[in-house]
Order: structure tokens, then sequence, then C-alpha cells
């Protein structure tokens, strides 16, 4: 349960502390529509916290700056992807520099994923 409460406490100091990317992304997401799955903030899915989660979709969306180019980094986030996936969560990452030159268009990309993956495409 300790774990668990951490988690819980990291995902909530997160959410205040958004990088630029991050922040850019969820003013798109955090917009509620009938004909858009919802999204929410730096959610805890123990013992990992995803950038952006779509419940409906079972979809993760990772906002990656340069960090995740590091190999220590490449290779925890495959180990990450594998743990997700084997929960049925799909991942879907951005780099960091695309969202900031295109957030609307990063933005319509994880829409268009979450519909899709919604239907079990």
């Amino acid at each position: 349960m300790r774990a668990k409460s951490l988690t819980l406490k990291r995902a909530k100091r997160l959410r205040r502390a958004m990088t630029p990317p991050e922040t850019r992304l969820w003013v798109r997401l955090r917009s509620r529509s009938a004909d858009r799955p919802n999204f929410r903030r730096q959610y805890p899915h123990d013992p990992y916290i995803l950038d952006f989660y779509c419940p409906e979709a079972k979809l993760a969306v990772e906002v990656d700056g340069w960090v995740h180019t590091l190999e220590a980094q490449a290779a925890h986030d495959e180990r990450r992807d594998a743990f997700l996936k084997a929960k049925g969560v799909e991942v879907m990452r951005l780099l960091a520099a695309d969202v900031m030159a295109d957030p609307d268009g990063a933005a319509e990309a994880v829409w268009e994923r979450a519909i899709l993956r919604g239907r079990g495409e």
C-alpha cells in the first residue's frame, strides 16, 4: 500500500510541475467533447505515472524529451512499455519538440489513435 500512496503523491506533484510540451498538449486534450475521448494527466498506473491516459481506449501518451534518447532511459522506457502492454495498455510516444512545434497536430494524432483504439482497431 505504501508504494501506491507514494505513486499517488508523486502524480499529484507532477500535475503541478508539467513540462511546457506536456502543458501545451494538455490544454488541448482536456477539452471535453462528445466526439472525443477523455484523457487524464499524470495518471498513476502503479508503479508508473503516465503523462496522459485515456481509460476508454487504454491508451497512454508519453511526451519524450531529449533524455529519452539516452541509453539508460531508453532501456527503462522499453521495460515500462512492456509492462503496460502486458496490462493491455498501448503507449503512444510523441517527441517534445514535435508537440512544441505543432501542438494542435499532436492532439489530433492522439485523439485519432484513441478513437481507433476505442473501436478495437
